[in-house]
């Protein structure tokens, strides 16, 4: 028997067929109709459940009807007194077609269909009499009313790797070479893991946690681009949650994957479960070794810079107008060797106490560590006042080298428990969870500094970070009649973030007393949604609002004496309504609009005045009076779906209100420190166009695509004080108004060169963006995959490569009224790696627990019923 998700398909694909346009749709319902009831049974008189049941009528098309079986193989429905013809289908069955002629109300009696005599594979190739066959794969990407669902398994190009290499190809998903997520153009993105916030991805641990998640333990990526109240309302530009794998076959069944790649990267990785009468045990883990290279070069000139040639030096404004101006330059270029492990182990059980309840329990733990040496060599035409009336103005010593020897580690813990109940068979459940985590993260770093090759400055940083988390949850779903149902909710989240930070230089650098400070970062959420769905005809709709308590509160210390303690609060209470409607034009054909409202919370990090010290010309300064930014999202999309190809384009628009920007500025022009700070500047609007397809023109040739174009409207004016070269204060503004268009393109090709082998080519442009200070070029990259069979269907052979002309590297150039900078960086040079994957005794898939079939479900999120 297949899983309950591939029979609601079957009923979507045929149901959905029979409905028509409203005018049809009116005349049918202007005719008397009659109740109807049967049952669908085997030649065993066994009932059949979730059995698609199409009445078609011969006489007028518009008066056809479908239903779905209930598990006791019974339905029900409205029908127009008439001449039929009707089609039964299920998993595992032949399909039938009877003719009945219903004249009035009541029940038909039972219809019997015939076991099919080959039952489809599971996504396993099989030997049957010499020949070896491959099932057919299911589409890879898939709309639903609310989600966008991604299947990585068909994704032979990141076989192997992490969860970073899965997102590079996840459709409206965008990852840039320093491991940045982003949607849409926006990096706030919220990510949740079986949907749950997750210690597994921790607080500022960045490319390093999506590195250290194997590709192999993910079982698919719900891509939420415009959430319903149901969800937590941050993360402005969507929600990512990451479906972890969890087998529902019944027996012992499992899977091993090695890979082995260059730059040298190693892993080995178990997915097993075991699944007996009431108990399912699961347990996936593993490891691996990696290194990494990352290049960063910049060129930076400094404009109008005035060096006096006389003594005294002038002081009144027409002196300094008389004196000529020069451009200052300085070139740098910096490589990042780091060398990590990462291990992970996720575990648990779920236990039917009955058929209408079940508990749940795992418990999840994720490490990685490793070392880092980063080289930065700089030269620089910086120039220093000397008072000597023969040389007024020195060369600052041009030649620097920087070399920080780095240490790091994390580890993180998480425990769910849940429960889930059943009151009866129509619909109405109730699930509870609670989750506790912890994530402890430690960077240190031992930095020398040389000038002229003559070593001068030692420098050492340690940074302590940790996290714990508590959220609990409760939902509620409750059936009204037929088509309706009310869904409510409660959670809570508890959140303590503390930064623990030393700095200790031979320098006479006065803001390292500053870097010296414990924080203690608390908040709480209390969230509260009410949300009603309902359908009538081929419209359906849902409207819910949520209501979110905030109390934040950031306890500074700083271990500078002159710097006195900051004790600051912060509470909000927001609501975020949200509205989705749809309409089904025709089969498989639907219009969906929507509008939510969500919030961009700052995260604890750029909220701590001075979190860490890592180079003495680059500054990362937090704010601790950074806000929150608030988005009015809206979409319009249409979802068209054929055996050979889906096309779903989704127009939207999104406004965001005190957007945080990046400032970047020098407080002292005497100086060559650059501060990055940031701000509530502002608003940000995108309009555009967000389209996904997938074309299957030949059983041998696939083709899934994206393509999110899209104009984008900054607005913003930062002012900023500073001391220019003659050490007069002078306040400067920095501009961040600007608009333009920008693209996001993206191309999977797959091609089946025979019934065991696949080989897969992928292309990635993103395109420039511009302000009115920076300039951001475009991007591309070109990956590869292959993929073989063996074993007899028991193993996977894969080998791809990165990056294939390793061009995946970002150059963006920044201007201001005193200097103008261009950068690039390359996160990952050209990778390649093989994989081979082992599976073994792989059981039957079992039906899950029984639920009453919603003709117009929004759920979203695991399999638990998602996050709220």
């Amino acid at each position: 028997m297949k899983n309950k998700t591939e029979i609601v398909n079957i009923f979507t694909r045929k149901a959905l067929g029979l409905t028509f346009v409203l005018s049809a749709a009116a005349m049918a319902f202007a005719q008397e109709k009659a109740g109807v009831t049967g049952i669908i049974v085997n030649k065993k008189n066994q009932p059949v459940p979730y059995a698609s049941v199409t009445f078609t009528n011969k006489a007028n098309k518009s008066l056809s009807d479908a239903v779905l079986t209930d598990e006791k193989g019974q339905y029900k429905l409205q029908l127009t007194p008439g001449s039929y013809d009707i089609t039964v289908e299920a998993i595992d069955y032949k399909k039938s077609i009877i003719n009945k002629n219903i004249t009035g109300a009541g029940n038909i009696g039972a219809l019997s269909i015939d076991a099919s005599t080959t039952s489809t594979l599971d996504g396993k190739t099989q030997e049957l009499q010499g020949v070896v066959i491959t099932a057919s794969a299911a589409k890879p990407y898939k709309v639903e009313l609310d989600k966008k669902t991604y299947d990585p398994s068909q994704d032979i190009v990141s076989k192997g790797g992490s969860l970073q290499d899965v997102l590079t190809n996840v459709p409206s998903v965008t990852v840039d070479t320093d491991g940045t997520v982003s949607m849409r153009g926006s990096s706030n993105v919220k990510f949740l893991i079986n949907g749950k916030p997750s210690s597994l991805l921790g607080i500022d641990d960045g490319a390093n946690a999506l590195q250290s998640i194997p590709a192999d333990q993910i079982e698919k990526i719900e891509v939420i681009t415009n959430p319903s109240s149901k969800f937590e309302a941050s993360g402005t530009s969507g929600i990512l949650n990451i479906i972890l794998k969890k087998s529902k076959k019944i027996g012992f069944n499992g899977s091993v994957v090695g890979t082995l790649g260059y730059f040298p990267r190693t892993s080995l990785n178990a997915n097993l479960s075991w699944r007996k009468n009431n108990w399912t045990w699961f347990v996936n883990g593993g490891g691996g070794y990696t290194e990494n290279k990352t290049k960063n070069n910049s060129e930076t000139t400094y404009h109008n810079i005035k060096f006096p040639t006389i003594n005294p030096i002038p002081t009144t404004q027409d002196e300094i107008d008389q004196i000529p101006t020069i451009a200052v330059h300085q070139l740098q270029n910096s490589t990042n060797k780091t060398y990590s492990k990462n291990y992970n182990l996720n575990a648990g059980f779920v236990y039917d106490i009955s058929d209408k309840t079940s508990i749940n329990l795992t418990g999840l733990v994720r490490t990685f560590e490793g070392d880092g040496n980063e080289l930065v060599n700089t030269y620089d035409t910086f120039y220093k006042y000397t008072g000597n009336t023969s040389n007024l103005w020195k060369l600052m010593n041009p030649y620097t080298l920087r070399d920080a020897k780095s240490i790091f580690n994390n580890l993180a813990f998480q425990g769910d428990v849940g429960l889930d109940h059943k009151f009866d068979d129509k619909g109405q459940n109730l699930s509870l969870s609670l989750s506790l985590q912890r994530n402890r993260s430690n960077n240190n770093a031992d930095i020398l500094e040389s000038l002229d090759y003559v070593p001068s400055v030692q420098d050492i940083t340690r940074r302590h970070s940790v996290s714990k988390t508590i959220i609990g949850k409760a939902d509620y779903e409750l059936p009204i009649g037929e088509n309706s149902k009310l869904e409510a909710g409660y959670r809570l989240d508890i959140n303590n973030n503390t930064y623990d930070n030393f700095v200790s230089s031979t320098s006479n650098n006065p803001l390292i007393p500053d870097y010296n400070n414990n924080t203690d970062y608390k908040e709480m959420f209390n969230a509260f949604y009410l949300q009603f769905k309902s359908k009538i005809g081929n419209f359906g709709y849902q409207v819910g609002l949520r209501d979110e308590i905030s109390n934040i509160k950031i306890n500074y210390i700083s271990q500078n004496p002159t710097k006195a303690p900051l004790d600051k609060p912060k509470n909000y209470n927001n609501l975020f309504p949200s509205v989705f409607l749809s309409y089904d034009i025709a089969k498989n054909n639907q219009i969906l609009v929507n509008y939510s409202r969500r919030i961009d919370r700052p995260r604890s990090f750029f909220m701590v005045p001075f979190p860490n010290y890592t180079n003495n010309q680059n500054i990362f300064e937090g704010n601790i009076d950074l806000n929150p930014s608030y988005v009015d999202s809206y979409e319009v999309g249409y979802n068209l779906t054929k055996k050979k190809f889906t096309l779903n384009p989704t127009f939207y628009y999104r406004h965001a209100t005190d957007d945080t920007k990046m400032l970047v500025y020098r407080p002292d022009e005497r100086e060559k420190v650059f501060y990055t700070k940031p701000e509530n500047l502002g608003n940000d609007d995108r309009i555009g166009l967000d389209l996904n397809f997938t074309y299957d023109p030949f059983a041998w040739f696939k083709i899934m695509g994206s393509a999110d174009i899209f104009r984008y409207k900054t607005t913003g004016i930062a002012s900023y004080l500073t001391t220019d070269i003659n050490g007069l204060s002078q306040t400067r503004t920095l501009n961040f108004n600007g608009s333009g268009f920008s693209t996001r393109l993206r191309l999977n090709t797959t091609f089946r060169l025979d019934k065991t082998l696949s080989v897969q080519l992928q292309g990635f442009y993103r395109g420039g963006q511009k302000t009115d200070n920076q300039d951001r070029k475009d991007m591309y990259a070109l990956n590869f995959g292959a993929s073989k069979t063996i074993w007899k269907g028991d193993g996977t052979i894969s080998f791809n490569i990165q990056d294939i002309f390793n061009t995946r590297g970002m150059e963006v150039f920044n201007y201001t009224s005193d200097y103008t900078r261009s950068s690039y960086m390359q996160w990952q040079p050209r990778q390649f790696s093989v994989s081979l994957t082992y599976r073994f005794k792989q059981g039957e898939k079992i039906e899950q627990p029984k639920r009453k079939k919603d003709i117009n479900s929004n759920t979203t999120g695991d399999e638990q019923q998602g996050p709220m």
